[in-house]
């Protein structure tokens, strides 16, 4: 009996590791956003590997886009978890957040500590960036996600109310009676049954999980309003960011807009700045988590801010897939489910396209060159191709450019 454990531990430690190397060298090259994260996945552990087929990768992505938070990276906590159990979700998280969250965690200090010698016009581009990256995040979603009137008609009317109200309450608002209108308005008879999926969690261990999600969620802000301590308010913002946001990272940015910036922990310009440059980077959007929490504010910052945000903003991911994977056949089969669900991801295409107009057009855009810098990233993000960090870059140098030509 010792020895079969001991060889079990033995396996399990060996393809965690196998997990990380992979997933690493995906989150050191997978550019372009949640999407083709997902491209990624299925060229890798599809296509390449066969770890899984691809009727069960399928399922996997659905589950994924039915929960809240960043989909390519619940993706991969699945992933890693058929494939080498708990150790394997951890793994595979850690080599595909790793690369973006230090390099952002470096450009923040770059900017507290030699903020001054980086020119404002360069960080202006990185601003002017953000508005074509929000902007084509938009137009694909709306593509996708909102293809009849009734749907167009939500995504207008979440976006006009979180326009005049913005509010997280206002978003979160939004999201349900979306949600509920969904569940009357947009069911579907799809019923296509899925394999079985290797995942070593119990019920048991799912409603435990369930329950940590809601406590968390629940006593956060509780604990946030009793206790004035900064770490305890930085992990209840993060943790509620990344469990109340539909669609992924371009929709987290109103909720940790309205999180950090009035409170004063991060100034307006560098947070703009710092979503620019998550966009240079590989790897999962809400990595900006890290940048926010490193970038300034009330101690703790640096380093540990970084990680403490990164924690909390990905903690309700690992607590909500573990939780809905044994029960996923079942909710996948319900056709209210994803008729609610239809609803949902209107709202979050208005969500954004509100964010588009405040905070990124609005802070970014001020003369015609501006205008015309952003249309020209536009175009080079979606009609010429250009990687998303070329792209950033490119803005980040024409922005220094057109200020020492005396165009801005």
């Amino acid at each position: 009996m010792t020895a079969v454990r001991t060889s079990e531990t033995h396996q399990t430690s060996h393809s965690a590791w196998e997990v990380f190397i992979v997933f690493l060298r995906l989150g050191l090259t997978s550019f372009g956003g949640p999407v083709a994260h997902l491209g990624y996945f299925r060229e890798a552990f599809v296509t390449r590997r066969q770890w899984l087929s691809d009727r069960a990768y399928s399922d996997i992505v659905a589950l994924c886009q039915f929960l809240p938070g960043p989909a390519s990276s619940q993706v991969g906590m699945v992933v890693g978890l058929s494939r080498a159990g708990y150790p394997g979700a951890l793994a595979a998280w850690t080599g595909f957040t790793l690369p973006s969250a230090i390099a952002l965690i470096l450009f923040a200090l770059g900017l507290s500590h030699y903020g001054s010698l980086v020119p404002a016009s360069a960080l202006h581009g990185l601003k002017v960036a953000a508005v074509a990256v929000v902007a084509q995040a938009v137009w694909g979603m709306a593509r996708s996600l909102c293809p009849d009137a009734p749907r167009i008609t939500l995504m207008t009317l979440s976006a006009v109310a979180v326009t005049l109200v913005p509010s997280p309450w206002c978003q979160v608002g939004a999201m349900v009676i979306a949600g509920l209108i969904g569940a009357r308005s947009f069911r579907t008879a799809d019923t296509a049954p899925h394999e079985p999926l290797p995942i070593p969690v119990g019920h048991r261990a799912a409603l435990a999980f369930l329950l940590a999600f809601g406590a968390l969620l629940v006593g956060l802000p509780i604990a946030a309003s009793a206790i004035p301590n900064h770490a305890l308010a930085l992990a209840d913002a993060f943790y509620r960011a990344g469990a109340l946001v539909f669609g992924g990272g371009h929709v987290v940015l109103p909720l940790l807009q309205a999180a950090v910036v009035p409170t004063g922990w991060v100034g307006n310009d560098t947070f703009l700045a710092g979503y620019g440059a998550a966009q240079a980077v590989p790897g999962p959007l809400f990595t900006f988590a890290a940048f926010l929490g490193a970038a300034g504010g009330p101690t703790p910052h640096g380093w540990l801010g970084g990680a403490l945000c990164l924690l909390a903003i990905f903690a309700p991911s690992f607590l909500l897939v573990f939780g809905a994977l044994p029960f996923w056949e079942r909710l996948r089969r319900h056709t209210g489910t994803r008729a609610a669900l239809a609803g949902i991801n209107a709202a979050v295409v208005g969500l954004l396209l509100a964010a588009l107009y405040q905070p990124v057009w609005t802070s970014a855009i001020h003369v015609p060159a501006d205008f015309a810098l952003a249309l020209l990233a536009l175009a080079a993000l979606t009609v010429w191709r250009v990687p998303p960090w070329a792209v950033v870059a490119g803005c980040a140098l024409a922005g220094w450019g057109v200020h020492a030509a005396g165009l801005a």
